[in-house]
């Protein structure tokens, strides 16, 4: 009997993952149509305020990774797809020990853009700009400002948004796999 629950349980953490991953893509998407894709000088990605989901779920992690991987592999460079994936896994990671153990809603997303802000300038730099190493710091600033809004500014309000929900959306997750 013991192991049906474990059955469900994982099945349950899948089934979270799956759609954080859809969604992260479908929203990515969206930022595409609204042109805040980074064809500009700030890329502001709406998926990125999923990356605060850590703080509710561990099935966040695989599930934005994935979201990730799969928009950047699809859209992107190979480059992109690795180091922009590495980028946000690295972030989450983090996330998800400040919202298990320290429960800070303010401070979830702060790992996240720091991994963006010190890694995604050297992926725009060597997948789209020819090794162009003189934009980095430039790059730093604003995919910085973009990580703000959207995953500080946009992913706090969303912690917010659904901290009501969180049992029926997120279940009683205790885990920090």
């Amino acid at each position: 009997m013991k192991r049906e629950g474990s059955l469900k349980n994982q099945t349950l953490f899948l089934v979270r993952a799956a759609v954080i991953a859809a969604l992260y893509v479908v929203l990515t998407l969206v930022s595409a149509l609204f042109g805040l894709d980074g064809k500009a000088a700030i890329q502001i990605r709406i998926s990125e305020a999923l990356c605060v989901l850590p703080f509710y779920t561990a099935a966040a992690v695989p599930g934005v990774t994935l979201g990730c991987f799969i928009y950047n592999l699809i859209f992107g460079t190979p480059l992109d797809a690795v180091f922009g994936t590495l980028a946000t896994l690295i972030g989450l990671l983090l996330s998800r020990y400040i919202g298990f153990f320290r429960k800070n809603a303010y401070l979830v997303s702060v790992p996240t853009v720091i991994s963006n802000t010190l890694i995604i300038p050297f992926v725009l730099a060597f997948a789209y700009m020819d090794g162009n190493i003189a934009s980095i710091p430039f790059s730093m600033l604003t995919v910085a400002i973009g990580e703000i809004i959207s995953c500080s500014v946009i992913g706090t309000a969303l912690i917010f948004a659904l901290k009501k929900h969180k049992s029926v959306l997120f279940g009683n997750d205790k885990s920090l796999s």
